[in-house]
C-alpha cells in the first residue's frame, strides 16, 4: 500500500452527490489537508487499496454499497482507517447501525463546514493519542492497564476483563482525568447503544479496581458530566 508524499493529513471524501464532493474537497483543502475523492463505495475501495489515508468522510446514501456496507467491509479486513459519516438528518436508526459497524462519528446534513473541520480534528488528535497510548502501560492508581493488549494487572497479577470492559477502560485512558459523558462512551466504544449497559460495566469495572466499590477514588462519577478515570 502507497503512501501519499505530503506530510499533511490525507482524506478522502466518498460521496454521489459531485457538487457536494467538490465544495467538500476544495473546503478540506483549504483547511490544510490532502483531499482525493471517490463518487460511489466501489471507486473508494479501489482507492483504499492503493493508498493510506488518515481519514474517510463517508456518505451513507449512495447507489450501490451504501456507506454503511462500505464500512463494514473496510471494517471486515481490519482497515482502521478513521470514518465520518455523513447522514441526512431523519437518518437515525442509519447513525447508529453506523456507529455499530464501526464508524467513528457522525454529521447530520446540512452542515456548517466549520462543524465538519471541527468533527475531523477532533478524530485526528484522538487517533494520534490513541497511537501514542499503545506504546506503553498506563497506571491506574496500584494498577497497570496495557492499552494495545486490553490487559488489567497488578503487580504481576492479571484480572480478567470482558471485550465490553476492555473498550470502556480504552476510551477512559484516552481522556483519562477529564470527565466523559455517557454519550461519548457509547459513541467511542459503540458496544451498545443504550446507558444502562455503560452503566453495567462502570459498575463491573468498579469492583475489579476500587477497594470500596461504592465510594470510588479511580474511577469516579461527576455529576450531569459523565465519569472520570483517575490516573498518574
Amino acid at each position: 500500500m502507497h503512501s501519499n508524499k505530503t506530510t499533511l493529513p490525507h482524506l478522502l471524501v466518498v460521496d454521489d452527490d459531485e457538487r457536494l464532493r467538490h465544495l467538500l474537497v476544495k473546503f478540506l483543502k483549504e483547511n490544510g489537508f490532502y483531499v482525493s475523492q471517490a463518487a460511489d463505495a466501489e471507486e473508494a475501495y479501489a482507492i483504499i487499496e492503493r493508498f493510506r489515508f488518515d481519514l474517510m468522510v463517508l456518505d451513507i446514501m449512495m447507489p450501490g454499497d451504501t456507506g454503511l456496507v462500505l464500512t463494514k467491509k473496510l471494517r471486515t479486513h481490519s482497515y482502521d482507517i478513521p470514518i465520518l459519516l455523513l447522514t441526512a438528518m431523519g437518518e437515525v436508526e442509519s447513525r447508529i447501525e453506523g456507529l455499530k459497524c464501526g464508524a467513528d462519528d457522525y454529521l447530520p446534513k446540512p452542515f456548517e463546514p466549520e462543524e465538519l473541520l471541527l468533527r475531523i480534528q477532533a478524530i485526528l488528535k484522538r487517533v494520534q493519542q490513541t497511537n501514542a497510548t499503545l506504546l506503553y502501560e498506563t497506571a491506574i492508581g496500584p494498577f497497570q492497564f496495557h492499552y494495545k493488549k486490553g490487559l488489567l494487572r497488578k503487580g504481576q497479577d492479571p484480572l480478567p476483563l470482558t471485550d465490553a470492559e476492555i473498550k470502556i477502560l480504552r476510551v477512559l485512558v484516552d481522556h483519562k482525568n477529564t470527565p466523559i459523558s455517557r454519550e461519548d462512551l457509547i459513541q467511542e466504544t459503540k458496544i451498545s447503544s443504550n446507558f444502562r449497559t455503560i452503566d453495567v460495566n462502570i459498575t463491573r469495572l468498579r469492583k475489579k479496581l476500587e477497594e470500596d466499590p461504592k465510594n470510588p477514588k479511580l474511577l469516579q462519577t461527576v455529576r450531569h458530566k459523565g465519569y472520570i478515570l483517575w490516573t498518574e
